[in-house]
């Protein structure tokens, strides 16, 4: 419904913020991260959103960019994992970082964030990876090739997995890491393609 807000930041607190526009003021959920990635109060700001709603209410949740929110939507996909385990999994870790870990199964890494254990690790990365693979298939007839970064496939498979549990199609990922250097890490890379991805 709302795909993203722009106005005047008028409260800036613990857990949410609040945008006036034209006299009404939004409240928009946020993590801590992203709350003090925004500008003072009295600034114009553009939030990226998400409407949540329930039987007996709705809330809005706010991105400084389109990958926390697909990487919120993703998290929300996963069961067991609620609005508010997502926003605090955001405030501790990037979406760079995660979608590594979860290609990676680095179980500790992701058990490590608040509100998850070791079985809630397991399954965000069971979930997300089987999100992943049912992808492949899909777009499997259509891929292209990423010649420019053949130097190191290896980086560039796991840069491209990676993306994928951030909600990119592989088509996309591969177009946007056809300039890439081929000798960049896998997190260079992932970077790389996000920054691309985002334009």
């Amino acid at each position: 419904m709302f795909a993203y807000i722009k106005g005047s930041l008028e409260v800036k607190t613990k857990g949410y913020i609040v945008i006036d526009i034209g006299g009404v003021g939004y409240k928009i959920f946020m993590s801590e991260t992203a709350i003090s990635r925004l500008g003072d109060i009295g600034e114009i700001v553009k939030v990226h959103t998400y409407l949540k709603v329930k039987e007996d209410e709705m809330s809005l949740y706010g991105f400084n960019t389109n990958e926390e929110l697909r990487m919120f939507e993703l998290l929300l996909s996963v069961s067991g994992v609620g609005a508010k385990t997502a926003i605090s999994i955001l405030s501790n870790i990037e979406p760079s970082s995660f979608a590594l870990a979860v290609i990676t199964n680095d179980v500790n890494k992701i058990k490590s964030l608040p509100g998850i254990g070791p079985k809630g690790a397991q399954r965000i990365i069971l979930e997300l990876k089987d999100k992943i693979e049912t992808d492949e298939a899909v777009s499997a007839e259509d891929s292209l090739d990423v010649k420019s970064v053949a130097v190191n496939t290896e980086n560039v498979n796991e840069a491209i997995s990676a993306l994928q549990v951030l909600g990119y199609s592989r088509k996309e990922i591969e177009k946007s890491l056809e300039k890439a250097d081929g000798n960049m890490s896998v997190e260079e890379l992932i970077k790389y393609g996000l920054k691309n991805l985002s334009r």
